[in-house]
């Protein structure tokens, strides 16, 4: 078996198939981009799974950094700029985080 693949990523981009799904994690690249163009990425990494495997990840994913936010008494924020170009509504953003 190979070894582990150890990576640091800043950027992703999901692809949805009918039975699977592959996550690629990217790193922004060292140049700067044109006036006006999306700038470069390199991609570090590709990971497929089941969409069962996605949906399980993403619920313990969202667990396991409520129960961080919880024990390390923060709660880490994302910048609307972030939200807007991700067109992720604050309204969504909020109650998918909302604690009850």
């Amino acid at each position: 078996m190979s070894e582990p693949v150890d990576v640091y990523a800043d950027q992703f981009q999901i692809n949805f198939g009918p039975y699977g799904c592959s996550i690629n994690f990217l790193v922004s690249s060292r140049e700067p981009a044109a006036p006006g163009m999306v700038p470069p990425a390199n991609r570090v990494a590709t990971v497929r799974m089941s969409l069962e495997h996605l949906k399980i990840m993403t619920f313990m994913l969202r667990r396991q950094m409520m129960s961080y936010e919880r024990s390390a008494a923060v709660q880490i924020q994302i910048p609307q700029q972030v939200l807007n170009a991700l067109q992720i509504g604050r309204e969504d953003w909020t109650e998918c985080w909302r604690t009850e």
